[in-house]
């Protein structure tokens, strides 16, 4: 009788006595987050077309240059951070330096490779540079605004070279002298305008030269530019 009872016995009857003593932690967490919902609400831009993804970057990207024409202090340009502007202006930056007289022999590939080494580089050295100060903008950030500000630079060399165009005497120069000023005094004045809230108060200056200098190379690379016949 002992064997049938052991039988008819349930498995786990014995579990249902087991209990968790107060004083012992229980790590973990199975509740689930009430932000949870909302994330799961919100469009998911895998199923997004890609004309519209597009068109949205290229929207982003436009917004960041009016933010740079029209300077401010304005957390935009960092918060939505990007190099696409950037890199689009760096290579339109180097395609306009090419075929100068003084890399006739080469077709302009020095300049191409100089435009890049100085903006990328640069920009990594001054954004290093901001970094060690104690400065709380980030890396990329940094890239971003270095890059953006390059914008009126950009646009001076467009107009040099449509002034190149029609003569190249004293005239010309003057008038490229005032566009590369009036630009290089508009990039530094956009990059500190965006840059000089993540410094230290003690160390802007410190912070603002190496931006100078940064400007002052590329406008002056501009300045000197003359095309070969």
């Amino acid at each position: 009788m002992a064997e049938v009872e052991d039988v008819n016995k349930p498995l786990f009857a014995g579990l249902s006595d087991v209990s968790i003593a107060e004083d012992i932690p229980v790590e973990g967490e199975i509740a689930v987050p009430l932000s949870s919902r909302s994330a799961d609400d919100e469009i998911s831009t895998l199923d997004e077309p890609v004309k519209d993804t597009i068109l949205r970057d290229l929207k982003a990207v436009g917004q960041k240059f009016v933010h740079v024409l029209y300077p401010k202090k304005s957390s935009a340009l960092l918060r939505d951070w990007d190099l696409w502007g950037p890199l689009l202006l760096c290579v339109t930056l180097a395609l306009m330096l090419q075929g100068g007289s003084a890399d006739s022999k080469d077709d302009g590939g020095p300049q191409f490779a100089e435009v890049f080494v100085i903006v990328w580089f640069g920009s990594i050295i001054i954004t290093l540079n901001s970094k060690l100060l104690g400065g709380t903008i980030s890396f990329f950030q940094s890239l971003c605004v270095l890059g953006y500000c390059i914008l009126p630079l950009t646009v001076a060399m467009l107009v040099c070279r449509l002034v190149l165009l029609g003569s190249n005497g004293i005239v010309s120069f003057v008038i490229r002298l005032v566009v590369v000023t009036a630009s290089f005094g508009w990039s530094t004045f956009a990059s500190t305008a965006f840059l000089a809230d993540s410094q230290p108060p003690n160390r802007k200056a410190l912070v603002v030269y190496p931006v100078f200098l940064f400007y002052f190379v590329i406008g002056w690379m501009i300045l000197t530019f003359s095309p070969s016949h």
